[in-house]
């Protein structure tokens, strides 16, 4: 269990959201940690969630303002329940046919609302495998078939929506309850070995963050297009080594893609086929964010010490 309460993540800066709402659509992970860091900031937000499987709202205990979103089922948001929205972040992935889930129930009545933002979170993917090179935002998108295409069409149809649009295009995504710790304490951690293999990440904070830092800038500040990543891209066996330093564990023992390959799945082996290095210096120097966790050392360590408050003991892993 993952203590959802954020500090204000822009505390230096003030949002131009004023008087605005702010509506997140797909309130998982990340659109959790942005509605606690908005709401922390006096600023009115609901999210969306989506219906259990036996159709009923699945119970929120957060303290949060939800709404029921389920294009799969056809539960839309009544338009009242949508007024006054000025902001709109999307984090709901493309739907099974390779559309968008908002763009299809929703498009209509966003257009109808007085929005001066929608962020859209994409992915690293579009880029494709480039053996390891660095990319940036005007690198070529040869996303490959499934996901990564998906969510390509998915930036082309928000782009002819006439909405207006930010684009951020993440790679991993870590923190607290998405972090290597259980899993090397409890002994399933896996040491894989692929030579030359990089993989990029960010820190949820630091996507908060860069959000918000983007909402306090002037439109004309804002690119279209971002990645949000950290400055180190690194093998998995360097940061599954950090954390077992961190927990002073023993490593599990090292096993060799090639060996694994007919065991993994369809997403894991798209995952571990693409090998990029993705850049920053858009985020750090043309918008000018300075990452809270430039690389997963810093983030690791913050991650641990959150994990640990929120079971409330000096060692809920069991370790030391």
């Amino acid at each position: 269990m993952v203590n959802q309460t954020v500090n204000p993540l822009a505390a230096d800066s003030q949002s131009d959201l004023g008087q605005g709402r702010v509506l997140v659509l797909g309130g998982g992970y990340t659109g959790q940690r942005f509605a606690h860091a908005l709401s922390a900031l006096g600023i009115a937000v609901r999210l969306s969630r989506r219906l259990s499987s036996d159709g009923s709202p699945p119970a929120t205990f957060d303290g949060l303002e939800w709404l029921n979103f389920d294009g799969d089922r056809g539960v839309v948001p009544p338009a009242e329940e949508l007024e006054g929205i000025t902001h709109v972040l999307v984090t709901i992935p493309p739907d099974r046919s390779g559309g968008d889930p908002v763009l299809t129930h929703l498009g209509e009545v966003l257009g109808q609302l007085p929005l001066r933002w929608i962020g859209y979170l994409s992915t690293t993917g579009v880029y494709g495998d480039t053996g390891g090179a660095w990319v940036d935002e005007n690198a070529p998108t040869p996303a490959g078939p499934g996901r990564s295409q998906a969510r390509l069409q998915c930036e082309a149809a928000w782009r002819s929506s006439g909405l207006p649009l930010q684009v951020f295009r993440l790679p991993a995504i870590y923190g607290p309850g998405r972090s290597p710790f259980a899993a090397l304490a409890s002994g399933q951690g896996r040491l894989i070995h692929k030579p030359g293999q990089v993989f990029c990440r960010i820190h949820v904070d630091d996507i908060v963050g860069a959000l918000l830092h983007c909402l306090a800038l002037d439109d004309c500040r804002r690119p279209e297009l971002l990645n949000l990543t950290d400055d180190c891209p690194s093998p998995s066996s360097e940061t599954l080594g950090f954390a077992a330093h961190l927990l002073d564990c023993p490593l599990p023992e090292v096993q060799r893609f090639e060996n694994l390959t007919a065991e993994m799945s369809p997403m894991a082996l798209s995952f571990w086929n693409e090998n990029r290095r993705v850049s920053n210096l858009r985020l750090k120097q043309d918008v000018g964010y300075s990452l809270r966790y430039p690389s997963y050392r810093e983030g690791y360590r913050a991650v641990l010490a959150e994990e640990r408050r929120s079971l409330n003991t000096p060692d809920p892993l069991g370790i030391i």
